[in-house]
């Protein structure tokens, strides 16, 4: 049965809903907070430790949350015989992952009190990546709403404790970035509980299999994916490593730390993109499997997140002190001036998401992997460049350069593959909306109102022109309501 565009929306809004409920006042009240608690020089190591930390956890996974998700989406059936395998699978290669974060740790000359940060960071990757595994069988299977409840529990978890810790007055020492840490590693053991108890329910696990021939053929078939993770993480997440690393002493971690003030804003703008991603990629190797027209879903997918990006980076440059001033303390006109830069790339991010996720359903690793390593390249020799003469504002740019090269590129690729054909009057479209809508943004910066009163017109105005232009039809939001 083809799944309809109206059931994706809806999917989409239960998904997206559930997480603006949790996850921004995680971001903004939460980590916030802590980083004005700790300072900028401790949640700077903390910030490329974590880094660090992330970049190599695709050991934990080695592709095969991705290779899981599109394989139950065309067969559910598969998840009897793959759940106790994969499972075990993972745990051997949470011991392998264990032994490469020691050697990164030594290689990048944590003291002893970098390692007792390092060490429950790299557990919390392995918790992490578990939930993600846990959760690409409820997302396979179709269940969306299963899924869109396992990804908000382990935010909430850790909101919970966090507040009571900052504002519950129930202790006197000052807050420390190791609690931080330690919370996290609480819910994410929970949440992993959770949703390990959720899929065992469907698949009737009773124990861990050994069954090293499954194991090597998942390898050599994930292997792909686990490339482009690794290659994606490398692009994605050296630019705090390599400030610290490529600094002075003292220097490094300050600039990291301003660093992960501007990004962290663009993290929390990437989770939107993320989750559409989440539906996307099972439902895209659904239809795919079952040669049903993906066109729609495409359509409606990529102006979500053109027009998503587009008013998101507009906004973020125009109101960048006002925001930036109104969420810290400390180093509030560098952290500015790198945001006002660094924001521009969940334009391309976010096309990304849709793109990459059509691709990767597809099958077209190779394709993807190359264009991954060329973005390696790209970020690499870009940050090696800026950095000593820019520090934090170099990498904001080598960032922006990597994800435009990337967007560009996929849908090149894509457009090859599937032999898309964009009609015109869309492109036209589009085109005057971009025009229009950097025109209201600008006009509405003057009006005679609070900064905050400026936004919400500017906003509503550039909703209102999606009709207007056509990129938007009225039956679609009907369709997405059911009337």
């Amino acid at each position: 049965m083809e799944y309809s565009r109206k059931s994706f929306l809806g999917n989409l809004l239960l998904l997206v809903g559930l997480n603006l409920l949790i996850k921004p006042f995680w971001i903004f009240g939460i980590e916030v907070s802590v980083q004005n608690l700790v300072g900028t020089e401790a949640y700077g190591l903390y910030f490329t430790l974590f880094n660090l930390t992330f970049i190599f956890n695709m050991l934990l996974d080695m592709g095969t949350t991705s290779f899981n998700n599109r394989s139950i989406a065309r067969d559910k059936e598969a998840l009897q015989h793959y759940f106790p395998r994969i499972l075990t699978l993972r745990l051997l290669l949470g011991g392998l992952y264990a032994l490469v974060m020691l050697g990164a740790g030594l290689l990048t000359r944590c003291t002893a009190s970098d390692f007792r940060l390092l060490v429950p960071l790299a557990v919390n990757q392995f918790l992490s990546l578990l939930i993600l595994y846990l959760r690409s069988n409820v997302s396979g299977m179709l269940m969306f709403k299963t899924d869109s409840l396992l990804s908000v529990v382990d935010r909430l978890i850790m909101i919970i404790c966090c507040s009571v810790l900052i504002w519950g007055h129930v202790t006197d020492r000052p807050f420390q970035i190791s609690w931080f840490v330690y919370i996290q590693m609480f819910s994410y053991g929970v949440t992993a509980l959770f949703a390990l108890l959720v899929v065992c329910r469907h698949c009737r696990f009773r124990r861990l299999e050994w069954d090293f021939p499954f194991f090597r053929k998942v390898l050599v078939r994930s292997f792909p994916f686990a490339l482009l993770a690794l290659l994606t993480n490398i692009h994605n997440r050296t630019d705090a490593v390599l400030l610290k690393w490529m600094l002075p002493d003292g220097v490094g971690v300050v600039q990291a730390g301003i660093y992960a003030s501007a990004y962290r804003l663009l993290d929390a703008a990437v989770i939107i993109a993320y989750l559409l991603s989440v539906i996307l990629l099972p439902l895209f190797s659904h239809l795919i499997g079952h040669r049903e027209n993906f066109r729609p879903i495409l359509k409606t997918s990529f102006v979500l997140m053109y027009v998503y990006g587009l008013l998101l980076a507009l906004f973020s440059c125009l109101y960048k002190s006002e925001v930036m001033s109104l969420l810290y303390n400390h180093n509030v006109d560098a952290s500015t001036a790198v945001f006002g830069l660094l924001i521009l790339s969940i334009f391309p991010i976010g096309l990304t998401y849709v793109f990459g996720s059509l691709l990767t359903a597809n099958g077209s690793l190779r394709a993807l992997n190359r264009i991954a390593l060329s973005a390696v390249c790209v970020n690499l020799v870009a940050n090696l460049l800026l950095i000593p003469r820019w520090q934090a504002m170099g990498s904001a740019v080598a960032s922006l350069l990597t994800q435009g090269f990337i967007i560009i590129s996929e849908m090149v690729v894509a457009r090859r593959t599937f032999r898309l054909n964009v009609p015109w009057r869309f492109m036209a479209g589009v085109a005057g909306y971009t025009a229009a809508a950097l025109l209201c943004a600008l006009g509405c910066r003057h009006l005679p109102l609070h900064w905050g009163g400026q936004l919400s017109v500017a906003v509503a105005a550039c909703i209102g022109m999606l009709f207007l232009f056509r990129l938007v039809r009225k039956e679609e939001v009907a369709a997405l309501f059911g009337r």
